[in-house]
């Protein structure tokens, strides 16, 4: 048995693949080795995991998640899948390769990730060649659910929500003061997830100005910062995987259809084809 693991910084999706292959998929919570230690990872999963599932019968673990930007962070959480599953050998990397064999496969192409956070690359068909540093929901991630939410959030803030927007925020969220929002961002665990939480209200409200504005402000932000430095992007279709470019994808279509690049696959989240991608290479 081998399972496969796309772990975005909100939540984590898996597939238990068995030898012929039949497919059991569950979620678990995110894990971005930035925000969570081994010992979290490993609790969080022996409390998650399903019961019924064979961990003494899984020999490869294939982990793609957020936040592993280094052989360090990958170990992270590779020291958690060795303890969680004692018989399998545990193979983890960025969840930028995972975008790119879920919506390329092996063929070269653009692929981007638009949820919590953002991030793209150039692939070949086997490995990323070139990548544009998101740099994080600190410095970048623009068009990313964090990125919506911290617009949000400040504007909340300052009070400056329009066309009684300010209300429903207050009272779709009850953040309490401005201390306690402030206290949350920068003393408590995962900073990043709290904002893009608050994505979803650009989406409930898409058919206020306001929130289809800030939408489109934010993968123009994208492509001007981000895709457009990429060598000859407008020689690729425009592929992305995440629930802000799902949700969003029409708005985001116009965005890339005005910057040259015309659409290929958008999708929600890539664990079916990849599940496929590794399904492929087993079989050759």
């Amino acid at each position: 048995m081998i399972l496969i693991a796309d772990g975005g910084s909100t939540k984590c999706s898996w597939c238990l693949l068995d030898d012929t292959q039949n497919r059991v998929y569950f979620n678990t919570e995110g894990y971005n080795p930035d925000f969570v230690d081994t010992a979290t990872i490993t609790a969080s999963l022996t409390k998650h995991l399903p019961g019924n599932l064979p961990r003494e019968e899984v020999k490869e673990v294939h982990f793609y998640g957020a936040g592993v930007s280094s052989p360090q962070k990958a170990e992270i959480i590779a020291a958690a899948l060795r303890q969680v599953f004692p018989n399998s050998t545990a193979t983890v990397t960025e969840d930028l390769l995972a975008a790119a064999r879920a919506l390329l496969g092996r063929k070269p192409g653009f692929a981007a990730i638009l949820g919590t956070g953002t991030n793209s690359c150039i692939y070949d068909g086997e490995k990323i060649t070139y990548n544009v540093d998101s740099l994080g929901y600190f410095l970048g991630d623009e068009g990313s659910g964090s990125y919506f939410g911290k617009r949000l959030l400040r504007d909340y803030l300052r009070g400056l929500l329009p066309d009684g927007l300010q209300e429903s925020f207050k009272e779709t969220y009850k953040l309490g003061s401005r201390n306690d929002i402030l206290d949350r961002l920068y003393n408590q665990p995962l900073p990043n997830r709290f904002l893009a939480s608050f994505a979803k209200f650009a989406y409930d409200h898409n058919n206020v100005s306001y929130c289809r504005e800030i939408v489109l402000e934010g993968f123009e932000t994208f492509f001007q910062n981000l895709v457009v430095h990429y060598p000859n992007y407008q020689d690729y279709s425009f592929n992305c995987i995440g629930s802000v470019g799902y949700n969003f994808r029409d708005v985001l279509t116009q965005v890339a259809r005005r910057h040259g690049m015309e659409v290929g696959k958008i999708i929600r989240s890539p664990i079916d084809d990849l599940v496929g991608y590794h399904e492929e290479v087993r079989s050759n």
